[in-house]
This record gives C-alpha cells, sequence and structure tokens, in this order.
C-alpha cells in the first residue's frame, strides 16, 4: 500500500482516502464521492478494528459483506481497496498504541473506555499505509472525528481531515451499518433520536439557551419509547468538545445521543449554531 501510495505521488496525482468497516451504505458512498472531487486517486480501506471493541461488544457479530462491498465501491469509482488481515495490521507480539487525552474521556469514552484508543491507533497505522492528501469522515461519529483532529494535530499527519454530513434514510434514522441489528418495530423506535434532535433545534429556535433544560425535554421525548435505554444525551462545543451550560450567540454545537434500541446501540447528532 506504501509503495503505491509513494508511486501516486510521485506522478503528482492527490490521493483521497475513505476508511471505513465495511458493510457499505450510502452514508460511506457520499464520502467517496466527495474524495472523487476532491482528489485524483479515491482509495478506500476496509478493516474491521478489533481494538475499538470491548469483549462484551460485537466484534464477531459486526455485519460484513467482501463481496457485494466491492461491487458497490468499484461501481462508484473507487480506485482502489485496502483491505488488510488483522494479522497484517496488528502483527504478532504487536504493542504500540496511540492514546489521545482529555477529550476521550467523556461521552463515548465514558461508555466505551477502550474504544477511541483502538480508532486512534489503528487511523494512525492506516494513514502510515495510504499516505493520504485528504482524508474523510462522517458527521456521524461526531467524537470521533474530533479525536482523529486531534491526533492528526498532535502527530503532524500530512492529510487535511474533511468532515460530510450526516446521510438519513428518508424518515431521518441516520444511516448505519448497525441498523441491520433493528428488527421491524425497533426500526420505528429508532426513530425517536432524529425527532428529539429536531426538538432540540426547535427550542434552541424558540430562543432556550440553557441545555439542562434541553437534554431533560429530549430526554423525555426518548424516553417515550419503551425500547430506548440512553447512554447519554449531551451538547458540547463543536470546535473542543467541551460540555456545555448554556448556549451562547454565535456559537456552534453538537448536540449528542447514544441509545440503546433493543439490544442495538446506536449514535445521533445535529451540529447547530446560535444566532
Amino acid at each position: 500500500m506504501q509503495r503505491l501510495s509513494r508511486k501516486l505521488k510521485a506522478e503528482n496525482k492527490t490521493i483521497g482516502f475513505v476508511p471505513t468497516m465495511g458493510f457499505l451504505h450510502d452514508g460511506h458512498i457520499s464520502l467517496v464521492k466527495k474524495s472523487k472531487l476532491k482528489a485524483d486517486i479515491t482509495i478506500v480501506s476496509i478493516f474491521v478494528n478489533p481494538t475499538q471493541f470491548a469483549p462484551t461488544e460485537d466484534f464477531e457479530k459486526y455485519p460484513r459483506d467482501a463481496k457485494r462491498d466491492k461491487k458497490l465501491l468499484s461501481s462508484n469509482g473507487v480506485d482502489y481497496l485496502f483491505m488488510p488481515d488483522v494479522s497484517e495490521i496488528y502483527k504478532l507480539n504487536y504493542q504500540t498504541f496511540v492514546q489521545v487525552e482529555k477529550i476521550t474521556g467523556i461521552l463515548e469514552g465514558e461508555f466505551r473506555p477502550l474504544h477511541f484508543k483502538g480508532v486512534a491507533t489503528v487511523v494512525s497505522i492506516l494513514f502510515n499505509c495510504v499516505l493520504p492528501d485528504y482524508s474523510f469522515f462522517g458527521q456521524k461519529d461526531a467524537q470521533q472525528v474530533a479525536v482523529i483532529r486531534q491526533m492528526t494535530r498532535d502527530l503532524k499527519f500530512d492529510t487535511d481531515i474533511i468532515v460530510c454530513p450526516i446521510i438519513r434514510e428518508s424518515d431521518g434514522l441516520a444511516m448505519s451499518s448497525r441498523n441491520i441489528y433493528l428488527s421491524d418495530q425497533e426500526r420505528i423506535d429508532a426513530l425517536v433520536l432524529s425527532k428529539s434532535l429536531k426538538l432540540a433545534e426547535k427550542l434552541i429556535g424558540e430562543g432556550e439557551r440553557h441545555t439542562r433544560v434541553i437534554i431533560s425535554k429530549m430526554t423525555s421525548e426518548i424516553n417515550l419509547v419503551a425500547s430506548s435505554k440512553i447512554d447519554y444525551v449531551n451538547i458540547v462545543d463543536a470546535d473542543n468538545f467541551s460540555i456545555v451550560d448554556k448556549l451562547i450567540f454565535g456559537g456552534k454545537y453538537y448536540i449528542l445521543i447514544a441509545c440503546r434500541i433493543g439490544k442495538t446501540r446506536l449514535i445521533d447528532n445535529v451540529i447547530v449554531k446560535v444566532s
């Protein structure tokens, strides 16, 4: 992979990179399309990363369909697919990990304490393999993107991090590979996440600035659905991911949700600017 990337760069080609865990959907393809507009060459990786899953999580069950993914990438004009084995990424006696501080201790980091260490490690490895000029990530994993941005700045990776909007189903559900786990009723129940985010936007539009009020009303909305179990609902500064108590004029914020619908853990968010 490195030799190929160096050859492409020697030909003055720019490389756009879309890292994925496979089982691709239109959200992933939107990243591919942005890459094709921005870069000369688009490379997609598929790697289900074991180090970002806790022992109680769904690594073994995580959906995989390499044949379908390859066909989808080919039909959307991807130039190269990088699909390493776990044994190639983490060789025997692997000992080196990347740990981003502060930002990883809240929200997702509180509920999945090993997650971001695994994410930062594998993304740094993938960056070293692919050597991308541009790297494309989805807004749905907002905290993950913030962690990767911090790591990229701190470790001086020579790639631009480009964040692309959440792609939703027609009824508002954020696209996710894990949506396949939902039963028919849970699929309906899951709409409460996007509905509660719209409620938050409405409250802010009407002038509410105290985050505890917004979060309380969102929580009440989600709890109306019997299959829901909230991990967190919170509002953070979009630039530094610090949790805020009050919204200020001109500020930009993420409103974030992590919630189980039945056994399936889903995340969603919206970004708002207070004006």
